[in-house]
């Protein structure tokens, strides 16, 4: 299941293709059973999250809360992988210096979150080598060039 909140609304993203597209990409991981909460907000809000839960007092374009997996009873490939924050208003200032559609910063965004919530990092080389492959993968389910070529 995917549950999508736009706490920030944009004509610029089709809400349902969205939710069809987080759907995609989960059941091309390693646990397509899972579901994930979506918030579509602003800079403003994901501050506020990242300075409450990272000590980090700035705006970021996404991030990623994973759920606490251990004596849930549910067998694994079907949990709650956790919650995905999305700032539009910084997703809108990299697509446009990518020169890309606001739909495919927020869907690259959505796969990185992704990642993030089934464990992949980015801070060695060796892990970012890894995660960058599984992006061009999700990238390529759902027929979109990484990055925009």
């Amino acid at each position: 299941m995917i549950d999508l909140r736009a706490g920030v609304r944009d004509p610029d993203i089709d809400l349902r293709r969205l939710k069809s597209t987080a759907q995609k990409l989960v059941r091309a991981t390693a646990r397509p059973a899972s579901g994930l909460s979506l918030l579509l907000t602003d800079d403003a809000h994901v501050r506020k999250l990242n300075r409450t839960h990272r000590g980090k007092d700035k705006a970021t374009d996404v991030l990623s809360f994973p759920a606490l997996r251990a004596g849930s009873g549910q067998a694994e490939e079907e949990q709650f992988l956790g919650d995905i924050a999305i700032s539009l208003d910084t997703a809108r200032r990299q697509a446009a210096a990518y020169d890309a559609p606001l739909q495919s910063e927020v869907n690259r965004l959505l796969i990185h979150g992704l990642l993030h919530l089934l464990g992949h990092d980015h801070h060695e080389a060796v892990e970012r080598a890894v995660m960058e492959a599984e992006e061009r993968r999700l990238a390529g389910v759902i027929s979109m060039p990484w990055p925009y070529d």
